[in-house]
């Protein structure tokens, strides 16, 4: 089942498109068959994904932990630091996956309001559960958006916790394509630095910013994650 696409044939013009953007969209670069999420590794496991096309083809990845994804570009540089953050998200990953595959992610899905206790939204490592235990609820997160310059925005981002349970079929069979873009967060962190006053669409323009667009889920998905 594809997410229906309120904008055929056309992009976005910038991320974030709308003046009036509603608090909690989906908001993502995708076309008429995939999505892309993003998430950060270190240089073990992101080499060995590129590398074999399989998230899990290194054995430092592990399917034990809850792992955070964002459709989110800007939100993705705010987390990782535009990839300086530290030495686990040093290399960031472009993971395509088909509409069908992201929506039911999204169909076994609980709203959560915060983290566990010493895990901060998004962490690279995530949540996990007491050994022998597994979680099988994919957890969604809304924090809010940031701007190419990690700005805080007034409204909101989505954030998707993968469940043990759920990480190998994800990692394994949903994760159709991997794409490193490190150096492309690098050069975006760059170019803002030595060009401060660079507007949106010139990022955009030159593929710093990806276009992204509202991605429209299922009545009852948007109920229960309570997109607005």
């Amino acid at each position: 089942m594809a997410a229906p696409d309120p904008n055929q044939g056309e992009m976005a013009a910038d991320v974030g498109a709308k003046a009036n953007p509603k608090q909690r969209q989906i908001r993502a670069h995708y076309d008429e068959k995939t999505i892309t999420v993003y998430q950060a590794y270190n240089s073990e496991i992101a080499s060995a994904a590129v590398d074999q096309q399989k998230l899990c083809a290194s054995p430092q990845f592990r399917l034990t932990r809850m792992t955070w994804i964002k459709p989110s570009w800007c939100w993705m540089m705010y987390r990782a630091g535009y990839s300086y953050k530290d030495k686990n998200q040093e290399r960031i990953l472009a993971l395509k996956m088909k509409h069908e595959n992201f929506i039911a992610l999204l169909e076994k899905a609980m709203l959560t309001t915060e983290p566990r206790k010493g895990i901060a939204p998004g962490d690279t490592s995530g949540d996990s559960k007491p050994a022998g235990e597994k979680s099988s609820v994919v957890k969604v997160q809304w924090d809010p958006e940031r701007t190419p310059r990690l700005e805080k925005l007034g409204y909101r981002s989505i954030q998707i916790g993968v469940p043990s349970l759920l990480a190998a079929t994800w990692a394994d069979e949903w994760i159709i394509s991997i794409e490193d873009v490190t150096e492309k967060a690098r050069a975006l962190e760059r170019e803002l630095r030595e060009n401060p006053g660079v507007a949106d669409e010139e990022l955009l323009r030159r593929g710093l910013l990806p276009p992204e667009r509202e991605f429209l889920l299922p009545l009852e998905v948007q109920k229960a994650i309570r997109v607005e």
